[in-house]
This record gives C-alpha cells, structure tokens and sequence, in this order.
C-alpha cells in the first residue's frame, strides 16, 4: 500500500537500496566463508571432542584419587564419589569456560563484518 504512493523513481531506488544490501550481505557471508575455509566438518566434531575431554579428564582424575584415598585410608565416606562429583563441576566448569570463549570470538566476527558492512 506503501508503494502505491511513491513515484517511480523512488521505487527504483528502494529496490535498488535493498539489493544492494541483499548483495553485501551474500559478500560478507563470501568472505567469512574464505576466512574460515579450513574450519571443515572435522574441525567441528574436533570442538565437540575437546569440550566432551574437558569434562571426562577431571571427572576420570576424581574418580581415580578418590578409588586410591579409599583404598589406602578407609573411612565411611566415600571419596570416590565426591572427587567424582567434585570432577564432573570442575570439567563443567571448564567446559562452559571454552563454550563462552568461543562463543565471544564468533560474536565479535559478527560485530566487526557488520560494522565493515556498514561502512561506505
């Protein structure tokens, strides 16, 4: 309805505005695709591995000093179980520290190619 009242020039240049913002938008994603062209599927499931390690070792470390605390100075707690638990929040932990890192770098990614693309 908007349309029906402007002039054709002043639709061209609408049109020609949102291509032209439609066409950096395809160039931005081009050139982070370029930037990024070894991050493959692998480098991916990579990511994922490292995450899932960074919660299995202290959990594994945990579980194996309590197992020894048990063993050499029995007492009626069970050490392995906390050390376990206390494993799996440091690897949380640690996990949730390299999901927020990463998830800040591609964050800032964004940020700078829009503020490349707004630049004329």
């Amino acid at each position: 309805m908007v349309d029906e009242h402007m002039t054709q020039k002043e639709r061209r240049d609408k049109q020609a505005e949102a291509f032209t913002r439609e066409i950096g938008s395809k160039e931005s994603r081009r050139m982070k695709g370029k930037r990024r062209k070894n991050e493959t599927v692998w480098f991916g499931l990579g990511m994922i591995g490292v995450v899932g390690w960074s919660v299995a070792i202290p959990t594994l470390i945990g579980t194996a000093l309590g197992l020894w605390i048990d063993r050499t100075w029995p007492s009626r707690f069970s050490w392995a179980l906390m050390l376990l638990i206390l494993g799996v929040t440091l690897g949380a932990l640690n996990a949730w520290h390299w999901v927020r890192k990463a998830r800040e770098s591609i964050i800032h990614e964004d940020d700078e190619d829009s503020s490349q693309q707004e630049k004329p």
